[in-house]
């Protein structure tokens, strides 16, 4: 048995429109919302975002990226045995995106589930799939972010809905004999679920509460900042490496001024922060895995080198993980 996991092939998809912050602007001063490209740029450092058209769903755009990723692995669908979708958006109530997501990759059989951890989803999963392989349950794992966060936008709100986007990223995990997943640390603080939530349900044909997002951005600010180095320290120790063996940082892309604190703080210069939050926003699950595409892809980031990836989002929830590419 190969005793470690490795990613083997990397993917992602953002859906055709784009939406930049003049634009958005505009169609919020429609609905009598002010806010400007400026604003949003000086507090969050986002320029653009997409949104998926209203009959896609969170498993189309995983499609995509998985296809990208299965490409990159050299491996095809009939190959994975384990799927693991990371979402707060999930195309149903029931069955998971994971099982829609399978069939529509033309397979049957493997174990599929989501995982529920928000923004900090995709750090989850890849360390759910790498304690499967590493125990024998699977060998070659298709590990997803996927969000439709325009979903559950309350478009009344210009603190939040300016913010976020839509978009998939996946990666293909393979049992290995060399060390890819060095370590990882996650964390979760229950008491904290009122600064980031969506506090509504469905019961009896109707949706109770609030079906929109919710954020006191202030208090995930300060804990963001604090929890984020603490993981990343942790991980590191776990590892044996220290911040001087980090080629590549990939934070969850939720705003600029949060990811650079975390960069400085781990004494990390800048030119080794990857940032795609300008361009995407903040895709919740899907931001770690679509800004390690686009950095794969884009030469940025190579075979060899070390990376920490880094979540933080609704639960409260936070963790990083340590590999080598």
């Amino acid at each position: 048995m190969k005793p470690y996991s490795r990613i083997t092939g990397t993917g992602s998809y953002l859906p055709p429109r784009r939406v930049t912050n003049a634009e958005l602007a505009t169609e919020l001063a429609g609905r009598g919302v002010e806010t400007s490209d400026t604003w949003i740029v000086e507090r969050t450092g986002i320029r653009a975002r997409h949104f998926a058209a209203p009959e896609v769903t969170s498993s189309d755009l995983a499609l995509h990226a998985c296809r990208h990723a299965l490409e990159a692995a050299g491996r095809t669908p009939q190959e994975i045995d384990l799927i693991i979708v990371a979402t707060s958006t999930p195309d149903m109530v029931f069955p998971s995106s994971a099982c829609i997501l399978q069939h529509k990759l033309g397979i049957a059989g493997c174990a599929a589930f989501d995982l529920q951890a928000v923004c900090t989803g995709f750090v989850y999963a890849i360390t759910v799939a790498d304690a499967m392989i590493r125990s024998g349950t699977a060998t070659r794992a298709l590990v997803v972010g996927a969000e439709v966060f325009s979903r559950i936008l309350d478009f009344s709100d210009r603190s939040t809905c300016v913010l976020f986007g839509d978009g998939a990223g996946a990666v293909v995990l393979e049992a290995s004999d060399t060390p890819g997943i060095l370590a990882s640390d996650l964390h979760a603080d229950g008491s904290q679920v009122g600064i980031l939530c969506v506090p509504g349900t469905v019961s009896g044909g109707k949706v109770l509460g609030d079906p929109f997002l919710k954020m006191d951005g202030q208090a995930v600010f300060k804990l963001a900042v604090g929890v984020l180095e603490s993981a990343a320290r942790t991980t590191l120790a776990k590892a044996g490496r220290t911040e001087a063996d980090i080629d590549w940082l990939i934070p969850h892309q939720a705003n600029i001024r949060i990811m650079q604190g975390t960069a400085k703080r781990l004494k990390l210069p800048m030119h080794k922060l990857v940032v795609t939050v300008d361009q995407h926003g903040n895709t919740s699950a899907a931001s770690v895995p679509l800004a390690l595409d686009a950095a794969v892809r884009g030469g940025q980031i190579r075979k060899g080198d070390t990376l920490m990836l880094e979540g933080v989002g609704g639960g409260f929830t936070w963790g990083a993980v340590l590999l080598d590419l």
